[in-house]
């Protein structure tokens, strides 16, 4: 009668760890395709970013170049 119960135990648990896995990796397949959406949204601002900081570093180097043939 013990043997059963170990083995009901055992098959309970089993199937806890599959549920608790197959939601696991549920989750990661959600937050793998939200960073991904993210990245498409975020990606065009972050270009932007870049060339505004490129554009500003040049008006940058041509004012002191400027200053300096003063």
């Amino acid at each position: 009668m013990l043997l059963w119960v170990w083995i009901a135990v055992a098959v309970l648990a089993v199937l806890v760890l599959g549920v608790v896995g197959y939601g696991l990796l549920g989750a990661v397949g959600r937050l793998n395709r939200e960073f991904r959406a993210l990245d498409r949204e975020v990606r065009p601002v972050l270009v932007q970013l870049q060339e505004t900081a490129a554009r500003a570093a040049a008006v940058r180097e041509q004012q002191q170049a400027d200053r300096a043939d003063r």
